[in-house]
């Protein structure tokens, strides 16, 4: 009966609410299975969801469960127990194992981890294998090399290299190629073993392994360093309203990582600090574990070792190296559209990963739903743990960023002078940072202090540009185009629903996105009052903050202004 019960409660629930806000905190609930009679116990996914929905659906759940089940019944929600994650036990062994031997094969290859028990066992976070590349010691030549580009490893799996010559199965290529069009071809030195991504000096053979076997001594640090960048930390961040859900999330993974935030899938426009909380993540990992095995690319490098591994008849290693990690931060994942072969490589590895409950954090330009050329258990998949928006920075957040930046550069920058900034410079916080750069550099090159004459002048061509491209007859004509009315509906007396919201935003949007003063506004939309636009612009605040569609609506239409 709980199950018949919740799926009419689960209809309602989507009837009343947003689709955005139904598929976030809704859809993953499911029923207990010991759901016992008289009671409705719902299971959510992670702790961030059960807090959540505690707290803003519980009473509505509970009125529903009584309607629909024509008696009170006990309504519980409670989090998904998850088994501990092998992230999270190797951080409390990491002082205490001792380095194993890395990988060895009896048939010139390498195997994926080391056995113990009779089982594979794969390196553990902070324990198993030291930092660095690997020696091959068979009588023959062997490589220090790192292994694939732009990762913080703590080992480099097998090499990827089989005898010289060797090319990939026919039917592999003609099936990848095409696909995978865009990445460079691999020139005749990158296929050789040494230059798989770094290469590096020989070192001196060895005689082989006992038992005939060849060996992989893993050490020395890595020569390329990590892609992480050490700039981007929870400490240089600096949170607003449009970023605190995606902060608060980051920093709940950097505490306890693979466990109910996986994945981590961060969506949101260019420039909006998407990237610097994976990388703060990823240091943040780091700084507690040097030896974590922490991966960060884009979603195209992925793609490319992916096509190198295939040239070079490595897959295997290719999937190894990827499954082995402690966490994998993968930026900009909408450039895996249309491109079936890694797609199909990523869903496995995906698999892998989250069933051995290593981290994955994800971020991407737009609502995972909204990818076209993604296959659809991915984006199902993407939805499994938590989705957060970074929204652009509301007009106080871009005055602390400019602020911020200004201190960490030892340069005095007056608050009136940031204001100026941050209230013309509005569509993400790259522009921001890059209009600072500009006004900084032109005060040391004339040698004077920054004040609001220098900062027109430095900006001038800048401004000028953003007031052509927002304009308030732009905004009415694209807010338009997006419901599909009149720029004449907006402009009239008609106070209909289809209209009357789209007038609001427009008006919004103006007041936000332009310097233009609320009459102004107001006679740009029909003769209408000052007080008419404040209502407006209130109006629309608050929806932001309680209607999932309006919200996704501001966005849409600030990215489409102001990129």
């Amino acid at each position: 009966m709980s199950d018949s019960v919740w799926r009419q409660c689960a209809a309602c629930l989507q009837d009343e609410l947003p689709s955005q806000q139904f598929s976030t905190w809704i859809r993953p609930l499911r029923v207990s299975d010991d759901s016992s009679e008289g009671e409705l116990r719902l299971v959510a996914p992670n702790r961030f969801i059960l807090n959540w929905v505690s707290d803003k659906f519980l009473d509505r759940i509970r009125e529903l469960a009584q309607q629909y089940s024509g008696r009170a019944l006990q309504v519980e929600v409670v989090s998904l127990d998850r088994r501990t994650s092998r992230f999270r036990r190797s951080f409390a062994a990491s002082e205490t194992v001792p380095a194993q031997p890395a990988y060895t094969s009896s048939r010139g290859g390498y195997a994926a981890a080391a056995s113990v028990n009779g089982e594979s066992a794969v390196p553990a976070f902070g324990g198993g294998v030291e930092p660095g590349g690997y020696r091959e010691r068979d009588g023959g030549r062997g490589f220090s090399s790192g292994h694939f580009h732009g990762s913080r490893m703590d080992s480099a799996p097998s090499s990827m290299s089989p005898r010289r010559g060797a090319r990939m199965p026919a039917e592999a290529h003609n099936s990848f190629a095409a696909e995978e069009a865009g990445v460079e071809a691999l020139t005749a030195a990158e296929r050789l073993p040494a230059d798989l991504h770094g290469g590096g000096e020989p070192v001196a053979p060895a005689p082989p392994a006992a038992g005939g076997q060849r060996k992989v001594e893993v050490e020395g640090a890595i020569k390329h360093g990590s892609s992480l960048n050490r700039g981007f930390t929870f400490a240089s961040f600096v949170e607003g309203k449009s970023n605190q859900l995606g902060l608060a999330a980051a920093q709940q993974i950097a505490d306890n990582p693979g466990g109910a935030y996986n994945p981590l899938f961060i969506y949101g426009g260019v420039g909006l600090g998407k990237t610097h909380l994976m990388h703060a993540v990823g240091n943040a990992l780091v700084d507690r574990n040097p030896n974590a095995k922490v991966v960060y690319l884009h979603s195209e490098r992925f793609v490319a070792d992916m096509v190198k591994a295939l040239q070079l008849n490595a897959i295997s290693d290719f999937k190894r190296y990827y499954r082995s990690v402690d966490a994998l931060l993968i930026d900009d994942i909408q450039f895996f559209a249309g491109k079936e072969r890694s797609q199909e490589e990523f869903f496995h590895t995906f698999n892998a990963l989250l069933e051995g409950g290593q981290q994955i954090i994800l971020t991407c330009d737009r609502y995972p739903k909204e990818i076209d050329g993604l296959e659809e258990r991915l984006k199902s998949r993407f939805g499994w743990g938590l989705t957060v928006a970074v929204e652009p920075p509301e007009l106080e957040t871009r005055v602390a960023i400019l602020m911020k930046k200004a201190e960490q550069v030892g340069v005095d920058l007056p608050h009136d002078s940031a204001f100026f900034i941050a209230q013309r410079i509005r569509s993400n916080v790259r522009e921001l940072e890059g209009a600072l750069r500009r006004v900084i550099a032109n005060a040391q090159f004339t040698g004077r202090a920054i004040d609001d004459i220098l900062v027109r002048e430095a900006l001038k061509d800048l401004l000028a540009l953003q007031d052509r491209l927002v304009s308030i007859d732009n905004i009415q004509r694209v807010v338009a185009e997006y419901y599909k009315i009149k720029v004449a509906d907006l402009l009239s007396k008609r106070r209909s629903r289809s209209v009357a919201r789209p007038r609001q935003v427009a008006m919004a949007l103006a007041k936000e996105l332009t310097n233009h003063s609320l009459p102004e506004i107001g006679d740009a939309f029909g003769g209408r009052d000052h007080t008419t636009v404040l209502h407006a612009c209130r109006k629309i605040r608050e929806l932001q903050e309680s209607d999932g569609d309006i919200r996704e609506d501001v966005r849409l239409l600030t990215r489409s202004l102001t990129t």
